[in-house]
């Protein structure tokens, strides 16, 4: 019970100022790892896909940037040639409201992209 109190007291100040509680590098790098990807590959317009796997150039964001993301996932997917991605990251279950927007974007308009999304 103490740590958990600990634990709250260290989160409130991220959250009470509208905090990440992690940098997107942080997700980028568990998350690309675990899926057998490379990280920050440098194309030849110097734009850097956060990941890329053996099917996919992905694009990283925090869900309230999803918009951001669908547009840079499609350019890295034209430039590699692989499948469009994206990972939303989702710290707060209000983020969920931005996941449906994008699901429905890529939906009406038959993207070509994947969409992940990580804790």
């Amino acid at each position: 019970m103490k740590t958990l109190i600990v634990m709250l007291l260290a989160l409130l100040p991220a959250i009470a100022l509208g905090q990440r509680l992690n940098h997107e590098r942080f997700y980028q790098d568990e998350w690309c790892d675990r899926h057998g990807g490379e990280t920050e590959v440098v194309q030849l317009d110097r734009t850097r896909v956060d990941c890329i796997t053996y099917a996919h150039a992905i694009e990283f964001d925090f869900a309230d940037k999803w918009a951001e993301a669908l547009g840079q996932a499609l350019h890295y997917g034209r430039l590699t040639g692989l499948r469009a991605g994206i990972v939303l990251i989702v710290e707060d279950p209000g983020d969920l409201r931005y996941v449906q927007r994008l699901v429905e974007n890529i939906e009406h308009y038959s993207l070509p992209v994947d969409l992940f999304t990580t804790k």
